[in-house]
């Protein structure tokens, strides 16, 4: 999996290329762990190049969401596809995020 990370002023995007399945979730919960220390919690996952999770995916997902949490602050996921979207509904995952259409108006949310 390629992670690309931009910076655009004080918050960082990460854009996860490819599913978050077993094999690659741990790489990028390590990416984000990174950034969390890095970005203080001001970070975005831009997610319009993942087509699908795994179980393992989510986890990485949740736990992400759940360190946030502590700190008062939501998961911003941009570029969702309905795919993902539907597995983070049916799993009853999706009321842990704060869902944008693209990573400007996610960015923007930290104003």
């Amino acid at each position: 999996m390629e992670i690309q990370e931009q910076r655009q002023g004080a918050v960082t995007v990460l854009k996860p290329t490819g599913p978050l399945c077993a094999q690659d979730a741990d790489q990028f919960r390590q990416r984000v762990v990174e950034v969390m220390g890095k970005s203080l919690g001001r970070f975005v996952v831009d997610a319009s190049e993942v087509p699908f999770v795994d179980s393992r995916g989510l986890e990485v997902l949740k736990e992400t969401t759940d360190e946030l949490s502590e700190s008062g602050q939501a998961l911003r996921l941009c570029g969702a596809n309905e795919t993902l979207r539907e597995v983070l509904e049916v799993t009853d995952l999706s009321g842990l995020f704060e869902y944008y259409s693209d990573v400007n108006s996610a960015v923007r949310s930290f104003l």
